[in-house]
């Protein structure tokens, strides 16, 4: 496992566009757009699979 910590820096309130990868990062609910390209399809950073 990890840190508790360091998994809520790393997964908590990011948001990754997907139309251009960028990372947003909002601390209150989803983010109305991006904020490199503008594009409104946003989705929750996914935890990465462990071994």
């Amino acid at each position: 496992m990890g840190f508790p910590e360091a998994e809520a820096r790393l997964f908590h309130g990011v948001w990754i566009c997907m139309s251009c990868g960028a990372r947003n990062r909002s601390a209150k609910g989803k983010p109305e757009k991006c904020r490199r390209c503008g594009s409104k399809r946003l989705r929750l950073k996914a935890k990465e699979q462990r071994k």
